[in-house]
């Protein structure tokens, strides 16, 4: 079994094609946390298959590195359209991806036949508090810039689903703020049942956020992609930046667009190549 690894700023991923079927689920979620531990295998925030589409050009399923499978991931569907196009899957620059979270348009920037930069459409956000889900809130259908009790400590925090559940909290400084230490106890918060990712975020002008995240399921990556965009989205609602931004992640930098919809642009890497062995 063939497979591509690739990273997007940073936030990396095990690529296989699997339109052919031969993993199913519970063998991909095995072989996602197999393969994703660092130091013992190939290492990876995830593993990305390749299935067949008969809503879209292709469709992209996603195991985080314990085996949970996500509904979408920006970078990765940006990892996942350079594999496609560049080994022949897509043959066409622009073309649409199905996932959990419904249809996605990519647009790929190349040079010569290798792909450069990915830009994709997230979608509109959601900010309702049954799209992620979360509880409570009385008679508020949204969390915009609401108290949380985490622990012992009130946090002022905006949630909304770009796709996937992502809790916002703005911080005057994210270099200090111990995201190993808060991340877990946000994402496993009692008013998430089906668990969260943990965006803080620093705003530095109205064009520019720094952003660090707490991936459900993953732990602090160097990058989000949907992180990034749901900062963004937040920021951009509550008036602290304007409709397109440059956001600094660990692994560098993202641009995200508001509009209607929100789009993520970025650059993608393919690391290596390698095979994977059948069991003995």
């Amino acid at each position: 079994m063939q497979f591509w690894k690739m990273q997007g700023l940073g936030n990396d991923y095990i690529i296989i094609d699997n339109r052919d079927e031969k993993l199913g689920d519970k063998d991909a979620s095995n072989l996602a946390k197999k393969l994703c531990t660092r130091r013992f295998s190939v290492g990876a925030d995830g593993l990305l298959l390749v299935c067949n589409s008969k809503l879209a050009d292709v469709k992209m399923r996603i195991f985080n590195l314990d085996g949970s499978e996500a509904e979408m991931c920006g970078n990765g569907i940006r990892c996942f359209s350079k594999y496609c196009y560049e080994v022949g899957v897509i043959k066409k620059p622009a073309f649409k991806v199905e996932t959990l979270s419904g249809i996605k348009s990519v647009w790929l920037t190349l040079s010569g036949k290798e792909v450069m930069t990915v830009k994709v459409d997230m979608g509109t956000p959601n900010w309702t508090r049954s799209s992620l889900p979360m509880t409570g809130g009385g008679d508020k259908s949204e969390c915009i810039d609401c108290d949380l009790l985490v622990g012992e400590e009130i946090f002022s925090v905006t949630c909304l689903s770009m796709g996937n559940p992502h809790c916002v909290i703005f911080v005057e400084n994210v270099d200090k703020i111990p995201v190993d230490c808060i991340g877990p106890f946000v994402e496993n918060h009692e008013v998430f049942p089906k668990r969260v990712n943990v965006v803080f975020v620093q705003v530095i002008k109205k064009d520019e956020l720094k952003v660090r995240v707490w991936e459900r399921g993953c732990g602090e990556t160097l990058a989000c992609g949907t992180g990034t965009c749901a900062a963004v989205a937040a920021a951009n609602k509550l008036g602290k930046v304007d409709s397109n931004v440059t956001v600094h992640v660990l692994g560098g930098d993202l641009h995200v667009e508001v509009d209607k919809h929100v789009f993520l642009s970025g650059v993608v890497e393919k690391i290596y190549q390698g095979f994977l062995p059948g069991e003995n």
